[in-house]
């Protein structure tokens, strides 16, 4: 987006006077105001600059108005363009940053192909190119939203109806229950209230004859009283029989209503805990965009060499101080700042090396044996301590442990793209450990790998016993697999900028590089160039470092012992 603010002639301003800007000198880099464009416009020094108005100066996009042909750094005009950094740098540049880069070529040459108007077309082309397919991007998820607010209604209808359905047939089913209960308990009641019926009719007769008695013994005659005593003696055993047929029949027994729900009910309350799952399934897209120019990658920016085209070339090797010359090297480590850290095994500690390759100091010392580490951010270095299934962040400046990793299995290698952890076990799986939450995720799909690396969201490792490099999503699953005939015992790896994956090959002394894509192989160092038993190694992908270990014969009477040699890839 174009600035809205209004320039101020640059000349003017610095003098203490506001005068609005209407000329921007290009090659000056300064705004002009009507009076001081004038002798700008007939110096001998400045007259063929290219100048535009400050009208046409504010349309430009924020970032080309950013773009200065003078270092910042230095204050003084890019004249050079460095092809491994794929930046301009002035004289100082040279000499400050870029004093080991090999391929500067005069900016000039590098600008011509921007003067080409073969080159503008084109590129005015691609942005063509990419609008249309951002505008069919932007059509393709619109619609998709519109499909996934449709699914949305559909899917809020279903569960509705399922509901309906459920709460109908549930309905229905007590209905059922509450008549059946209705219908039992009638038919309980109605027998027991017929057989009291009765029996108070047996009661009314007992009443009316207890209450006749004493007339009856009193007022009648001896042959009237034996027949009478008679006939309450035959009714009183009819009644006794009548009751004791009453219980021997069964009438008496209790009879509860009681009522049992389906035991399909009870699990439904103990064991449907979800009224059902919505899931994204995930299909091909049916987006369809231009296929982007094949050479466009290559139009501006410097070639990607092939393997066969990477040829290290010596700088120097660490010093080790002879009071600690019988170290262990297991990794090695070039930091931001362009120290150097290695991991010493025998005394499980962590040293650190100026630029120059000359010690400095131990970091740390480790109660366990260190195995590999990685950077972090920064100058934070992540450690794998092995068998103790622990790996540690060093804070290397301060010298000191900050965390703590403690996993379910062994810790061998170690790999950080500075948000996430990825840990190896050369026997199981490896693990993901997030450094924002430190939270946990296993990768069963990658096993049997030592050393490991990240580079662009997948995961490289390589398997020690089977001789190969495997290359993985960062989610586990396997994306190929290499296993060149001139590897043996592969253990430390590192990926440079482009890609290619650098190996230390144990058992037969050489460095080799791996194409990115898996399919070709070339021993860049090897026993001739002093190359011994390498087992760590790391690239700095900014710089182009490379730092190997090797053994080294001693001189005189002294044994061997193991150092690390920088080279520039």
């Amino acid at each position: 987006m174009a600035s809205s603010v209004k320039q101020l002639c640059t000349i003017c301003n610095d003098d203490g006077i506001c005068k609005s800007a209407v000329t921007w000198c290009t090659e000056c880099e300064v705004f002009f105001c009507a009076d001081c464009e004038k002798p700008h416009s007939k110096s001998h020094l400045s007259k063929s600059h290219k100048t535009m108005s400050a009208d046409d100066y504010q349309k430009l996009p924020t970032f080309m108005q950013e773009i200065s042909s003078q270092c910042r750094d230095h204050k003084k005009k890019f004249e050079l363009y460095c092809s491994f950094h794929s930046c301009p740098c002035c004289v100082q540049c040279v000499t400050d940053k870029h004093k080991m880069c090999q391929e500067m070529k005069p900016l000039s040459d590098i600008l011509q192909q921007v003067k080409s108007s073969a080159s503008m077309q084109l590129f005015e082309t691609d942005l063509k190119d990419v609008r249309e397919n951002i505008d069919t991007a932007i059509n393709y998820l619109q619609t998709r939203i519109t499909t996934t607010n449709t699914q949305n209604t559909k899917a809020i209808e279903k569960i509705r109806y399922m509901r309906k359905s459920i709460d109908d047939y549930l309905n229905k089913l007590e209905q059922d229950l509450l008549n059946d209960l209705e219908s039992k308990h009638l038919k309980l009641r109605f027998n027991m209230a017929t057989l009291v019926e009765q029996m108070e009719q047996q009661a009314s007769q007992i009443n009316k004859m207890q209450s006749q008695f004493s007339e009856t013994t009193q007022y009648t005659t001896e042959l009237q009283k034996f027949i009478a005593l008679r006939e309450i003696e035959k009714i009183t055993s009819q009644t006794t029989k009548y009751i004791e047929d009453l219980e021997s029949g069964d009438h008496f027994i209790e009879q509860n209503l009681e009522v049992n729900l389906s035991s399909a009910l009870q699990s439904f309350l103990q064991d449907v805990n979800s009224f059902g799952i919505i899931n994204i399934n995930t299909t091909t897209s049916t987006l369809k965009i231009n296929a982007e120019r094949k050479d466009q990658a290559q139009h501006m920016n410097p070639k990607v060499p092939g393997v066969e085209e990477i040829k290290p070339s010596l700088l120097t090797r660490l010093t080790i101080p002879k009071d600690i010359k019988s170290v262990n090297i297991t990794a090695c480590l070039i930091l931001p700042d362009g120290k150097f850290i290695i991991l010493d095994s025998n005394k499980n500690q962590l040293l650190l090396f100026s630029n120059n390759g000359i010690f400095i100091r131990k970091v740390v010392t480790f109660t366990e044996r260190p195995y590999d580490d990685c950077l972090v951010m920064n100058n934070t270095v992540a450690v794998a301590l092995g068998p103790r299934n622990r790996t540690v962040l060093v804070d290397v400046d301060r010298s000191e442990i900050i965390q703590s990793i403690k996993l379910t299995h062994n810790c061998f290698g170690v790999a950080s793209d500075g948000k996430n952890l990825v840990i190896s076990d050369s026997s199981s799986w490896c693990t993901t450990v997030n450094l924002n939450d430190m939270s946990h995720t296993i990768l069963e799909g990658i096993r049997g790998v030592f050393c490991i690396s990240l580079f662009q969201g997948n995961i490289y490792g390589t398997n020690n016993s089977a001789n190969k490099l495997c290359c993985y999503k960062v989610t586990g699953e396997l994306l190929w697999t290499f296993q060149p005939q001139d590897i043996a015992r592969p253990l430390g790896l590192t990926l440079d900028k482009n890609g290619f994956v650098y190996i230390a090959s144990v058992r037969n002394n050489s460095i080799l590089v791996v194409s990115p894509d898996g399919k070709v192989c070339k021993t860049i160092l090897s026993d001739a160039d002093g190359i011994k038993h390498p087992y760590a190694i790391d690239i700095n992908r900014e710089t182009g470092l490379m730092i190997v270990s090797s053994h080294i014969s001693g001189e005189k009477n002294e044994q061997s012992h193991q150092t690390c040699f920088v080279y520039k890839v």
